[in-house]
């Protein structure tokens, strides 16, 4: 159960920690090296998923281990972000309550026996926030150039894209659900 893409997940859970830490204690030169941690997390994200698919290593372990490696990691930085003052409390607010409702549609869609896969808008949802993250965490200004405008206005792109996503996937959740129980056998 505890393979190698299994390993790379929890190591991204233990990263976590290490960007918060160097977000506490906030600099230039931190705040540096939380992006590299922080970018180090997000590739092990890749693959991770990349190894367990090429490697047959998929485990009910690691599809529970990753989106929730991925909602610790993204939901803890965003939250010390708006402890900082570097990320306005109710993005963060919509983005952290999404990820606790699909986590818990993900729950019980195991429960009934529904396999919940991410779709597009999630991906380009996580793909975004991971766009906002980096220059959010850079907060001063890196050869001159300020980047927190631009992590901003993706962690604002960020939240519309978890709203959309998010329905969609309560929607396609209810359908699979219908679905399920509406079929001959049940």
């Amino acid at each position: 159960m505890l393979n190698l893409a299994n390993k790379i997940t929890l190591l991204r859970m233990l990263i976590t920690p290490v960007v918060i830490v160097l977000l506490y204690f906030h600099g230039p030169v931190t705040c540096v090296l939380a992006v590299v941690a922080f970018a180090v997390a997000a590739f092990t994200d890749w693959y991770d998923g990349y190894i367990a698919r090429h490697e047959n290593m998929v485990t009910n372990m690691g599809k529970f281990l990753d989106p929730l490696a991925d909602k610790i990691l993204i939901c803890a930085v965003l939250i010390m972000f708006t402890a900082l003052g570097w990320a306005s409390a109710w993005l963060v607010i919509i983005i952290v309550c999404r990820e606790l409702i699909v986590t818990g549609l993900r729950a019980i869609a195991i429960d009934e026996g529904i396999t919940m896969a991410a779709d597009k808008y999630g991906k380009a949802k996580t793909v975004t926030q991971m766009l906002a993250i980096v220059p959010l965490c850079l907060h001063y200004p890196l050869f001159g150039l300020d980047f927190s405008g631009f992590g901003t206005l993706m962690l604002f792109v960020a939240m519309l894209l978890a709203i959309f996503s998010g329905v969609n996937y309560c929607l396609t959740f209810y359908r699979q659900l219908q679905a399920k129980r509406l079929s001959p056998g049940n």
